[in-house]
């Protein structure tokens, strides 16, 4: 497995200085609201490609009350040995990234580390708009497929220039005919790398236990999506004009939506409780997890922000023993100690404080 051996944080956040050394084991992380434990594990999700867990831009995340740039040092346990992954980011400049001392762009972090998380922002993700919803899809298929976030990317930067010709008014097919090719063949290999880990995510599901399975499709804002390349470059010239009067275009697998419905009762997710809705995300992470044990033969690094707060103290236990039986490391936060009192002695727990605006971390 891959995990975080060493975390090293400078000025980041409420953390003015923190080091923790790590062996593998679950983590435990307790203190009070706003003493820097999200802080602590937000580090972590910029292990892997993209903004992180909280999407935060790069001068947000420096100290507060401090304008000198922030670092995050991290050394990673893998089966290729130790990788060394530096973060930085000086006073406005953007953040840059490095691989074992060499340059590297962001998205070469998804082939060191495999992060996956929950936190709370994401307990509204089934009854919110689709965009959220895209982005959890786009994310676990990221854990699958590292070469989804260079697709992304392409197909982002193909359709911006689409966008462009539409905002100009340009008529000129022949413009719209490369770009559209372009958009297609990008387009529906993310169709095909997502339809991909939906199902390796349901095959993962376990029949029974403390959180649901979910029966999990792929939609699109219309009755039927293109999802081949043929299709979709069709689709891409048939909306022109439709696109051309919004500005931007309306077909394509940046439309897409993830639908998923409590299988055990028929219940759309939407419709569920919160606590059903809960449950069925904590489903879905916990059977990416065991997708990825299965195809890799080794559990991703899972960031649980405040995970056990809603939880009685049945699907706690659960929920620690699903996380302790993926053999990974789990970073898991909560207000009191109290919280884990499952776990015994299966993990290192810290715990956070606060004066004066910076965070102290100690192992308890």
């Amino acid at each position: 497995m891959a995990y975080v051996a060493r975390l090293a944080l400078s000025h980041f956040r409420s953390h003015r200085s923190t080091r923790l050394d790590l062996d593998g084991r679950p983590v435990a992380v307790f203190g009070p609201n706003g003493a820097g434990k999200t802080n602590l594990i937000e580090a972590v999700s910029l292990l892997s490609p993209g903004r992180g867990m909280r999407r935060a831009a790069t001068e947000d995340l420096t100290r507060r009350q401090e304008a000198i740039g922030w670092r995050i040092a991290a050394e990673v346990e893998g089966p290729e040995g130790t990788r060394e992954v530096e973060l930085r980011a000086e006073a406005g400049r953007p953040r840059t990234t490095q691989v074992d001392g060499k340059a590297a762009p962001q998205v070469a972090l998804g082939r060191v580390l495999r992060v996956l998380w929950l936190v709370p922002s994401m307990d509204r993700l089934w009854i919110e708009g689709a965009e959220g919803r895209r982005r959890f899809l786009d994310r676990m298929t990221l854990s699958f497929d590292p070469s989804h976030a260079e697709g992304a990317i392409a197909y982002e930067k193909v359709m911006r220039d689409r966008n462009r010709l539409l905002r100009d008014g340009v008529r000129d097919a022949r413009w719209f005919e490369a770009l559209e090719a372009q958009m297609a063949g990008f387009g529906a290999r993310i169709h095909d790398r997502r339809r991909a880990a939906l199902a390796k995510l349901v095959a993962a599901q376990e029949a029974a236990g403390a959180f649901p399975a979910a029966d999990l499709t792929l939609s699109g804002p219309d009755e039927e999506e293109p999802t081949t390349e043929e299709a979709l470059a069709e689709a891409l010239a048939a909306s022109r004009s439709r696109d051309m009067a919004a500005g931007r275009t309306l077909v394509g697998p940046h439309r897409s939506d993830l639908d998923a419905t409590y299988a055990a009762k028929g219940v759309p997710a939407r419709l569920c409780s919160t606590g059903e809705q809960k449950a069925l995300l904590i489903s879905l992470v916990l059977a990416n997890a065991r997708a990825l044990l299965a195809g890799t033969g080794a559990p991703p690094v899972l960031l649980l922000d405040e995970v056990a707060a809603h939880l009685d103290a049945g699907r706690r236990a659960a929920l620690y023993d699903e996380v302790c039986r993926l053999g990974g490391q789990a970073w898991m936060t909560g207000t009191g100690a109290e919280l884990f009192a499952e776990l015994g002695d299966r993990a290192v727990r810290y715990e956070v404080t606060e004066a004066d605006g910076r965070s102290a971390v100690t192992e308890a």
